[in-house]
C-alpha cells in the first residue's frame, strides 16, 4: 500500500523559503514519476516540479529557478525547496507519484493529503 506523508509547511514571508518533505513509503518497484503538485485556493491542482526515473527533472515555468527538487535514493523520500516564494505560491502542496508516464494532464497514480503553504506580502 503506498503511504506518503507530506510535512514542511508554514507561513512565510514574500522572498522566504521552505523545505517539503514527502516521506513515502509501498512505492511499486516501477515509478515512471514523483511530483509536487499545487493547488491555489479555488483552483486545480497542478503540477509543479517533477523528478523522472531517469533522474532528470521538470519545473512548471511559474517555478523555474526558484525550487529545486530532490530524492534521498536511500529513503525514496521526496523533498521540495522552495526560494524566494512569492504571494501566488500559496496553497496545499500534494506529494504525487505516477506510477506508468508522467503526464501531468493526468491524475499522479497516488498522492499524500497535502501540506498548506502561506505566503503572505
Amino acid at each position: 500500500q503506498v503511504e506518503l506523508t507530506e510535512s514542511g509547511g508554514g507561513s512565510e514571508q514574500a522572498g522566504g523559503s521552505l523545505r517539503l518533505s514527502c516521506v513515502a513509503s509501498g512505492l511499486p518497484p516501477f515509478v515512471a514519476c514523483m511530483a509536487w503538485v499545487h493547488q491555489s485556493p479555488g483552483k486545480e491542482r497542478e503540477v509543479v516540479a517533477a523528478l523522472n526515473r531517469d533522474g532528470t527533472s521538470k519545473f512548471a515555468d511559474a517555478v523555474k529557478g526558484r525550487f529545486a527538487i530532490s530524492k534521498d535514493s536511500g529513503t525514496g523520500n521526496l523533498y521540495l525547496q522552495m526560494n524566494s516564494l512569492k504571494p501566488e505560491d500559496t496553497g496545499m502542496y500534494y506529494c504525487a507519484v505516477y506510477q506508468w508516464d508522467c503526464m501531468w494532464s493526468l491524475s499522479p497514480s497516488y498522492s499524500g493529503h497535502g501540506t498548506q503553504v502561506t505566503v503572505s506580502s
